[in-house]
C-alpha cells in the first residue's frame, strides 16, 4: 500500500527544492537587434566566478510573422575585463544555437557583446508600433561559483557514465550470446561432421561386404558350371 506524505513532509520538500532551484543565480533574458551593431552587457563579477551561457538567435519573417533559427546565422561573442584596459577574454563565434563560457581571473566590472553573424534583413517586428529589430537573442546564463556549476556538470556526467555502463553491459550480453551461438554452431558442425563420417564409413562397409557376397556367388557359379560340365 502506498503511503501519503504528511502536509509537512510536501511543506518541507518544496522548500527544499525551492533552495536547489535559487542556490545558482541565473539570468534569462531576450531581446532584438535591428543590424550587426554589437549589443553589450556590463556585469559585476567576482574572481573565480564561472558564467555558463545558452543562447538561441532567431529571425523574424514576415511572411510567416514568426521568429525562427536557420543556418547560417550565428552569433559573435566577445567578454572583456573592463578594469584591465578592457582585456578581451572571449571571443567566440557560434551557431544560432550554442553555448559559452568563461571564468573571471579578477573581480570587477565584465563587458559582454553579442553581434549577430551572416543574417539578411527580412524585415523588423514591430512592437506597440515600434520597430523592434529582425532579430532576437534569447539569452541563459549562469553565474555562480565554479564548484556549484561543477556539480550540476558532475551530475549530468555521473548520468552519462552511468547510460555507457548500461550500454557496455547490454553489450557485454549480446557478445556473451554471440560466443554461445558460436559454440552450439561448432558444437552441431562436428556433430554433423561425426554422423557424415559414420555414414561414409558405413557405405563404404556395405560396399565391401556387397563386392565380396557377389565375387563368392561369381565363385560358387563357375564351380557349379564346371562340375556340371564334367558330369
Amino acid at each position: 500500500m502506498t503511503k501519503l506524505r504528511s502536509p509537512a513532509g510536501l511543506s518541507n520538500a518544496i522548500t527544499y527544492l525551492l533552495l536547489a532551484l535559487f542556490a545558482l543565480p541565473t539570468h534569462a533574458l531576450y531581446f532584438y537587434m535591428k543590424d550587426s551593431s554589437p549589443k553589450c552587457f556590463h556585469e559585476e563579477l567576482p574572481k573565480d566566478t564561472l558564467v555558463v551561457g545558452h543562447y538561441t538567435v532567431s529571425q523574424y519573417d514576415q511572411h510567416s510573422h514568426s521568429f525562427s533559427s536557420a543556418e547560417p546565422l550565428g552569433l559573435y561573442i566577445t567578454v572583456e575585463e573592463v578594469f584591465d584596459s578592457h582585456h578581451r577574454i572571449v571571443a567566440q563565434k557560434g551557431d544560432a544555437k550554442g553555448r559559452f563560457t568563461f571564468s573571471a581571473a579578477d573581480s570587477g566590472e565584465h563587458r559582454l557583446c553579442f553581434s549577430p553573424t551572416n543574417w539578411q534583413h527580412l524585415g523588423s517586428y514591430m512592437l506597440g508600433g515600434e520597430e523592434m529589430g529582425g532579430l532576437r537573442v534569447e539569452l541563459d546564463m549562469a553565474i555562480g561559483e565554479t564548484s556549484a556549476i561543477e556539480s550540476t556538470d558532475k551530475s549530468k556526467m555521473e548520468d552519462l557514465v552511468t547510460r555507457v555502463r548500461d550500454l557496455n553491459g547490454r553489450l557485454g550480453d549480446v557478445r556473451r550470446e554471440q560466443v554461445f551461438q558460436r559454440e552450439r554452431e561448432a558444437e552441431f558442425r562436428d556433430q554433423s561432421e561425426s554422423t557424415n563420417s559414420k555414414i561414409v564409413r558405413y557405405t563404404i562397409i556395405q560396399l565391401v561386404i556387397l563386392g565380396a557376397t557377389c565375387a563368392w556367388q561369381l565363385s560358387h557359379l563357375r564351380s557349379f558350371f564346371i562340375k556340371q560340365k564334367l558330369t
